[in-house]
């Protein structure tokens, strides 16, 4: 092999090694916010359920308290 050969030759790899960098990066970063937006989506889910928790066990708490003192017999 010539000289100039191995410099194409280490041209192409060089630019093949990059290719595939930078598919493999994109595919990654891509795979990252799926699975953020997966997980945001999930939290939001059960801040929800929670919230509807703490409303429900709110309504209970002042249902308890007129009915203990005696506020619901106007």
């Amino acid at each position: 092999m010539t000289e100039p050969q191995v410099w194409v030759l280490i041209g192409v790899f060089a630019a093949a090694l990059f290719g595939m960098f930078t598919i493999v990066s994109t595919l990654f970063i891509r795979v990252i916010r799926s699975e953020i937006g997966g997980l945001r989506s999930e939290m939001l889910g059960r801040f929800d359920l929670l919230e509807q928790r703490v409303d429900g066990l709110d309504r209970g708490v002042q249902a308890l308290v007129k009915h203990t003192f005696g506020l619901d017999r106007g």
